[in-house]
């Protein structure tokens, strides 16, 4: 199965190159931003393609660093040479399965639309793997279509979907993902391309006990309150 799924992306690198920046990949990293994504910050991209995301995130972290992984060879290769000018932007094959970094920990691991390509029994040992390479601040960066949506393209255009493509049960993902040590932040589904919200995401960080609370200002707590009031009038 290994070796069809990365057949398949083989020859879908030509058609990734094709299509370029679009819609999809500006809003992830708009989302990362929102995350707390800085100009310093080590990053793992998972299921990076040909590096389209991975581009716009390596132009966001110019003091820190972003390597990409994908269990295809020529996505890697045509990632490689498309932006070879970006020195802290790296690319290797793997399907992450025995992915090991001796003492390396990411301030950000981004799965960008790659998790319902994955089979979902090797889900929780991914989470295994990445908790290994986090440290106490770190972030998942999850970004998956809406399964609702999805079951509604495999039902009506099937044609347009990848080799595995299967909505993932939110629930379960979360599970896998909590039980390896993170907490899920938040989580929103919302549209890209169509009214019926055809995409989700999810922010995780590492577990840790809270340390101190801070509270917000009266100013601040006034605020929202007001504008809450000014809407419930509308």
């Amino acid at each position: 199965m290994k070796e069809q799924v990365a057949q398949f992306y083989d020859e879908f690198a030509n058609n990734q190159m094709r299509i370029g920046v679009n819609s999809r990949h500006l809003s992830i990293i708009d989302k990362l931003i929102q995350a707390g994504l800085k100009p310093e910050h080590q990053v793992l991209e998972i299921g990076c393609g040909i590096g389209t995301v991975s581009h716009l995130i390596a132009k966001k972290t110019p003091k820190g660093s972003v390597l990409g992984v994908d269990i295809s060879p020529k996505s890697i290769a045509q990632a490689q040479k498309a932006w070879s000018k970006l020195s802290n932007l790296t690319f290797e094959v793997s399907d992450m399965k025995g992915f090991r970094k001796e003492g390396k920990a990411f301030d950000f691991v981004v799965l960008p639309d790659v998790l319902e390509h994955i089979p979902v029994s090797d889900h929780f040992s991914l989470f295994e793997t990445i908790s290994r390479h986090a440290h106490q601040n770190t972030v998942v960066f999850i970004h998956i279509p809406a399964p609702r949506f999805l079951e509604w393209m495999i039902d009506h255009e099937p044609k347009k979907l990848q080799v595995i493509d299967q909505p993932l049960d939110t629930s379960n993902l979360v599970k896998d993902v909590t039980t390896n040590g993170f907490y899920l932040e938040k989580m929103e589904t919302y549209s890209v391309y169509y009214k019926e919200k055809d995409y989700q995401y999810f922010i995780f960080r590492k577990s840790r006990p809270i340390s101190k609370i801070s509270h917000l200002t009266k100013w601040s707590i006034l605020m929202s309150r007001i504008w809450i009031r000014i809407k419930l009038m509308l």
